[in-house]
């Protein structure tokens, strides 16, 4: 956890966050600016900044079954996933998820 990532202290319990859901590996929440009906992140419960410093395999294959269970959750069949990789790419917040937006 880094003290100063808006992620961990959300995963942290410091806001009273609703999850969508959550393992022992991520949390999924929704996100506080949609820019679809549904949007939902899906965030690994250790601090990693992005999708390039992921190493562990493992983490990579439970982050995509966590989008699956959110997006099944949400009720969602079709759904677009986004994750965004570096200032340039559009990260703002420097905790790797994976954005999950879709309608009803």
């Amino acid at each position: 956890m880094s003290e100063d990532c808006i992620f961990c202290k959300i995963l942290n319990g410091d806001f009273g966050t609703e999850f969508v859901y959550e393992n022992e590996y991520l949390a999924v929440f929704n996100d506080i600016h949609p820019k679809a009906p549904v949007h939902m992140l899906v965030v690994p419960k250790v601090h990693v900044a992005s999708l390039n410093e992921l190493e562990d395999k493992h983490l990579m294959g439970e982050l995509l079954a966590g989008v699956k269970e959110a997006a099944k959750r949400a009720g969602l069949k079709a759904y677009k996933t986004q994750i965004n990789t570096g200032k340039e790419a559009g990260q703002e917040v420097f905790h790797l998820h994976i954005h999950v937006m879709g309608r009803k």
